[in-house]
């Protein structure tokens, strides 16, 4: 397996090569001091080019065999125009590689706290600070987004308990798994950056709940996941109903906002009388 440094080095080799390639910045969790620190994490590189749309980066690909044997390449390209590979190689190491155009590096790399410039052919000397995940701590949720996302939670539970009546599992999993926890995922950040002052990042979609969140807060949250049995999908969503009013009551309190307490008390009457509906009904009176 390749050290850092030598993975950088093959970055640098290559960006030197090609005088299109004006800047080279690492960022996420390479550069994060907070980041758990495995042989897994990614290599998170952005290539500025003077003249992005002159590159054949996109289209001539056997590059990519210079930085080793691979496993999978995924590309895509981006709104702006840039576009990336995302390469899995076979010593493990991941390499999620940009090519973007020099306009946006200024912009960039001063938004993105978590930036290291490692080449800069212009002399731009940009001072940037230490990298820290400071542009990735939890934010305080305007009233509108708490309001949005809140009672999201509990419409979607409408929306889930139809489709587990009808028996149409694919999407219960999809609803449930995606949509639902994505809002759960907000209250429970949002629980966390309140306990801390707004001063941590539990990383993209939670990975960190496991370090912020109180232990037993957070077993419960692994509980909440199920497999494909709709008996058990309506039992967590009746448990996923009380852990939301255990997070969000004392939380609106904390913001000064309000909790939806109507909504959480028709939903839960709502979908306990779509559990008993027989599955052959006919009517709402069943």
């Amino acid at each position: 397996m390749r050290s850092e440094q030598q993975v950088l080095d093959q970055m640098l080799e290559m960006a030197e090569r090609d005088d299109n390639i004006r800047a080279v910045v690492l960022n996420g969790s390479r550069v994060n001091p907070n980041a758990p620190k495995d042989f897994m994490r990614d290599y998170d590189v952005v290539f500025y080019m003077a003249r992005l749309k002159e590159a054949s980066y996109n289209t001539d690909r056997s590059w990519i065999d210079s930085l080793g044997e691979r496993v999978v390449v995924q590309f895509e390209y981006l709104e702006d125009g840039s576009y990336i590979y995302m390469m899995q190689f076979k010593d493990s190491v991941r390499i999620d590689l940009i090519f973007q155009d020099t306009a946006a590096l200024v912009r960039e790399v001063t938004n993105d706290s978590l930036s290291r410039v490692l080449l800069d052919k212009d002399n731009l000397n940009l001072e940037l600070p230490e990298p820290n995940d400071s542009s990735y701590v939890v934010k305080r949720p305007t009233e509108d987004k708490w309001n949005l996302y809140v009672v999201e939670l509990w419409w979607l539970q409408v929306y889930i308990a139809k489709e587990l009546w009808r028996d149409e599992m694919p999407r219960v999993r999809q609803l449930y798994d995606y949509y639902f926890m994505e809002s759960l995922t907000f209250l429970l950040e949002w629980h966390v950056g309140a306990a801390n002052d707004w001063t941590v990042n539990v990383g993209s979609t939670g990975k960190w709940f496991k370090r912020f969140l109180e232990p037993e807060h957070y077993e419960e949250l692994l509980s909440l996941y199920c497999g494909a049995d709709p008996e058990e999908q309506w039992e967590k969503l009746f448990q996923a109903g009380r852990f939301i009013r255990k997070i969000g009551i004392p939380l609106a309190e904390k913001l000064g906002y309000s909790y939806p307490m109507e909504e959480d008390r028709n939903v839960t009457a709502y979908i306990e009388k779509v559990r008993r509906l027989p599955a052959d009904a006919q009517s709402w009176e069943g």
